[in-house]
């Protein structure tokens, strides 16, 4: 009896430790203001207030029930919900929403949120009715956020309050022309509140995440593709087919370095080509021009458990219309189904011009 009595102490003792590290609930509210990023002379004429905004997030904050946890001090993950009036009639108002991250360092007091959604305007593009819109060709598009937050959790029971810096993008990535999408910046200040006591965190063992980290050489095959416009205004979706080859080396468990080749079939171009060579004859461009484009790039991917954050830069080597900056950069987010196959969305862009929102499946070997 005393040994079944021993027993029972044991598995009680051990899941209640257990439950200490279960993720825990948070909610946080935030008022923003800021500016539009002036990126393109299409925006000139809509800057004429400065945009206001709330963001809404809930959160689901790890204290190290996974080891990766541990490795990315302890993030939290959740959903948003975005609100912004950009103070002008012809762009209307926005609402978003999606998932989001947020990393922290310097004991917890400095926080990095990186979200990714789906956004509706009030007022897209309307050839009759808000013609002067070129920043919403349609009214559903992406939306990507930035924030760099100072932050104080529990001064009062749960509640704490935060304070920094934002950016705010949102674009349907010239699915349908025009696109010049719109970015903000600024300041914002929030309070939130968590659920649950003061947490524990459950470092991992040092021994194990201080080991050297080693990984051959990978080899990488991509297709990304969709649907996208010519700057042309209705002009009409056309697919395109973007596959990259490329290699990647891990460095250390969170990170990889990458190069490689991208191939660009862009149909839209093609259509573009035809009609400038039509519209413009002075501009002395042949109906025939290659369409195709072929890319060099360096990357960097952000390992997070079976999600990783991608980004690349690259130079276009063979491009003979030569219509786009020759720089081209990538942002998007990979899903691991196995360690062999991923799926991912991206944003193909020049600066701070979207030409493609990338779907693509691919495999690592």
């Amino acid at each position: 009896m005393r040994y079944r009595l021993y027993l029972c102490f044991f598995f009680l003792c051990s899941s209640t430790f257990a439950q200490q590290f279960d993720d825990t609930n948070a909610i946080e509210v935030s008022i923003l203001r800021g500016n539009v990023m002036a990126h393109s002379p299409e925006l000139y004429h809509l800057i004429t207030g400065h945009p206001e905004g709330v963001m809404i997030s809930f959160s689901k904050k790890t204290h190290g029930k996974e080891a990766w946890q541990s490795l990315y001090n302890f993030p939290d993950y959740g959903g948003y919900f975005l609100y912004q009036d950009f103070k002008n009639e012809i762009l209307g108002k926005n609402y978003a929403i999606g998932a989001h991250y947020n990393f922290y360092f310097l004991d917890r007091k400095l926080m990095f949120k990186i979200g990714q959604g789906v956004a509706m305007t009030t007022h897209p593009y309307d050839k009759d009715n808000n013609s002067k819109n070129r920043a919403f060709g349609s009214k559903y598009m992406g939306n990507t956020n930035f924030m760099l937050n100072f932050k104080q959790d529990h001064i009062v029971d749960g509640f704490g309050i935060d304070a920094g810096f934002f950016l705010t993008h949102f674009s349907n990535g010239r699915f349908k022309s025009p696109n010049s999408g719109i970015n903000t910046y600024g300041i914002h200040l929030g309070i939130h509140y968590d659920f649950e006591k003061k947490p524990q965190y459950k470092i991992a063992d040092s021994t194990a995440l201080s080991m050297k980290f080693t990984e051959p050489i990978k080899y990488n095959i991509v297709l990304r593709y969709g649907f996208n416009e010519s700057p042309v205004i209705g002009s009409g979706q056309k697919p395109f087919y973007h596959l990259g080859c490329y290699a990647d080396k891990r460095i250390n468990r969170k990170s990889a370095l990458q190069v490689g080749f991208d191939f660009f079939a862009t149909t839209s171009i093609k259509e573009y080509i035809r009609f400038r060579s039509i519209a413009y004859p002075e501009d002395h461009i042949d109906a025939d021009t290659d369409y195709k484009r072929v890319g060099f790039f360096i990357g960097h991917e952000l390992f997070i458990n079976k999600i990783s954050i991608e980004t690349q830069l690259g130079y276009y080597v063979y491009r003979p219309f030569e219509e786009d900056a020759p720089i081209y950069d990538r942002l998007g987010m990979k899903y691991y189904w196995t360690k062999n196959f991923y799926s991912g969305l991206g944003v193909k862009t020049h600066g701070f011009l979207a030409e493609a929102l990338e779907f693509g499946i691919g495999i690592r070997i």
